[in-house]
């Protein structure tokens, strides 16, 4: 009787050490507002209405998102020894407003991926997952990507998010270096064809160094999406740099990324170059405060680069935002955030850009106001 016991308490004793070495785990954001915004167009822009817009209307809703998309997520690691251990994580994005899927209704579209790490050498991962630009500039964000009013898109491209990505990433001591290379992202066309391996394709690489209270960093990102229906590619091409310094309560950041995208044909059919300055100020530990500026310059703008190569000047786009944010406690904030455009809709949306947002300009309109008090929670 005596052995039996002590056999079963060895065996309890090795499965505790056994599951002590993995680890899954449930986290998440929910995030949701009550918004206004000006001179919204009565009409949706699309490809089918040739991008047209309406009159414009003010707009009261409800808004999932507004300095977190809310999400819901699963995270794995196992320690395989050695130094090396295995990981996953899938996560998805969904509307609180609705309860609907986001990311165009993937189960887990923000991000899906598994691979390895080791101490000594980094970690690989395969999967659904953030470009190295992304990535690069997340710390030099002054809203820290913020879904509701930062331009995300404009700055970083629509392949922000790339599937069927392999993914390096090293950390040595004060640098960081991270690089990708998608086989096919689905964001313009099918991806990954046969015969046709550049097809949706996209890469990029970076670098940041981070010592003290100086940052700085700088990245590159190409993506090579469908653009007729032959399958012939176009080549987006971005490149950025940023820094931040910190001193007691305050952090200064300010970027620049420049950006050409090219037609099938080697026509020009957006060159920009992108800036942006923020700051954030924590009043009181409880207490912090955003403001931040965003410019695009738009050089060269030819939305008929399918068929000709001409250039159209349009104003450049601008904005300023500032948020205001409360937390009652670790998980739980309470926040403000506002939001002016100059020249597009907010987050630069606007067909000369994108109109990834939903913000569309009224017909005749050249400035937007939004404004949104929420609450977020993270568990």
């Amino acid at each position: 009787m005596k052995k039996s016991l002590l056999a079963l308490a060895a065996l309890g004793a090795f499965a505790g050490a056994a599951q002590a070495q993995s680890s899954v785990t449930l986290y998440g954001v929910v995030d949701a507002n009550i918004e206004y915004v000006s001179n919204m167009s009565s009409v949706t822009p699309s490809a089918a209405n040739g991008f047209a817009t309406g009159p414009s209307e003010n707009l009261f809703r409800m808004s999932s998102g507004g300095l977190s998309g809310s999400r819901w997520g699963l995270r794995g690691v196992e320690d395989l020894g050695s130094g090396l251990k295995a990981l996953f994580v899938m996560e998805s994005g969904f509307g609180l407003d609705d309860g609907r899927s986001q990311q165009g209704g993937r189960l887990f579209g923000r991000q899906a991926y598994v691979g390895l790490e080791s101490a000594q050498v980094g970690r690989v991962t395969f999967g659904r997952q953030y470009t190295s630009l992304f990535d690069m500039m997340a710390n030099f964000s002054p809203t820290g990507y913020a879904t509701q009013y930062e331009p995300v898109v404009a700055q970083l491209g629509l392949n922000f998010r790339s599937d069927n990505t392999a993914k390096y990433t090293g950390k040595f001591g004060p640098v960081t270096a991270v690089a990708h290379w998608s086989f096919g992202n689905g964001v313009a066309g099918g991806g990954e064809v046969a015969g046709q391996f550049r097809r949706d394709t996209g890469y990029g690489a970076g670098v940041s160094w981070s010592a003290g209270p100086f940052g700085i960093s700088g990245a590159y990102d190409q993506y090579n999406p469908t653009l007729n229906a032959a399958g012939g590619t176009g080549e987006f091409k971005k490149a950025a740099v940023a820094a931040s310094y910190a001193f007691g309560p305050a952090k200064l950041m300010a970027g620049y990324r420049w950006g050409m995208s090219k037609h099938v044909n080697d026509n020009t059919i957006l060159k920009d170059n992108y800036y942006w300055v923020g700051a954030n100020y924590q009043v009181t530990p409880a207490l912090g405060l955003t403001l931040a500026y965003y410019y695009d310059d738009v050089k060269n703008f030819n939305p008929a680069a399918a068929t000709v190569n001409t250039t159209n000047n349009i104003k450049n786009p601008w904005q300023i935002s500032f948020v205001a944010d409360y937390n009652l406690s670790k998980r739980t904030d309470v926040y403000l955030t506002t939001a002016f455009s100059k020249n597009a809709g907010l987050n630069f949306d606007t067909s000369a850009i994108s109109f990834a947002n939903g913000y569309f300009l009224g017909t005749g309109e050249d400035k937007m106001i939004g404004a949104a008090i929420g609450i977020r929670h993270k568990f």
